[in-house]
C-alpha cells in the first residue's frame, strides 16, 4: 500500500506574504496532477486542528513563512526532527503551533514524517492579498523544491496547466 502524503499550505491570506502557503497549494492544485494521489490542503489558520493530519498521513509537507535571521526570500527545507531540536524557528504563531503539534504527536504510536518548506517573508503585517515582489520572484523556486521532494518519494508530478502565480492570486481575491 503506498504512503499517504499531504501538502498543507498554512498562513493567513489577508496579510501579504503570510498567505504563501495557501497560494502555493492552490497553484499546485491548478497546475499539477500527482500519481499516486496527493492530498493538497488549504490549512489556513487551522493551527492545532491540523494535528489529525500528523497522525493520519505518512508524510506531511507544510508550506509556510518562517522567521529567521536569513535574507528575505531565502527558502528552507526543515525536517521535523530539526524543528523539534531547534528553538530558532519558533518565532511566529504558526511555527509554535507546528512544533507543539509535533511534540504532542511524539506520544502516538504512528506519526507522520513532517517537513516544513519555509520562506523568509518580507511583509506579514500589511492587510493585502498577494505576495511581495521578493516572494513572487522566489515562488517558482519554492514550488520546485516541494516537487523535487515529492518526486524523491516516487510521486509522479505531471504539469497539466500553466496558470500563472498572478492569476492564482487574482482568483483567491474573489
Amino acid at each position: 500500500m503506498p504512503d499517504k502524503n499531504i501538502v498543507i499550505g498554512v498562513g493567513n491570506l489577508l496579510f501579504c506574504d503570510d498567505g504563501i502557503g495557501i497560494i502555493a497549494v492552490e497553484y499546485l492544485k491548478k497546475n499539477y496532477e500527482f500519481t499516486p494521489k496527493l492530498e493538497l490542503l488549504d490549512g489556513g489558520t487551522l493551527g492545532f486542528n491540523l494535528h489529525q493530519y500528523f497522525i493520519e498521513y505518512d508524510n506531511v509537507f507544510i508550506i509556510d513563512t518562517i522567521s529567521t535571521d536569513a535574507k528575505t526570500g531565502d527558502i528552507f527545507k526543515i525536517p521535523s526532527d530539526e524543528l523539534l531540536g531547534s528553538g530558532s524557528y519558533k518565532n511566529t504563531a504558526h511555527e509554535v503551533e507546528v512544533v507543539h503539534m509535533l511534540e504532542i504527536c511524539e506520544l502516538y504510536e504512528k506519526k507522520a514524517e513532517v517537513t516544513i518548506f519555509g520562506i523568509v517573508p518580507q511583509d506579514i503585517v500589511t492587510a493585502k492579498i498577494g505576495l511581495s515582489e521578493v516572494l513572487e520572484s522566489r515562488f517558482e523556486s519554492l514550488i520546485e523544491l516541494v516537487i523535487k521532494e515529492l518526486e524523491s518519494l516516487d510521486i509522479i508530478t505531471i504539469k497539466k496547466s500553466s496558470i500563472s502565480l498572478q492569476d492564482i492570486q487574482k482568483e483567491l481575491i474573489r
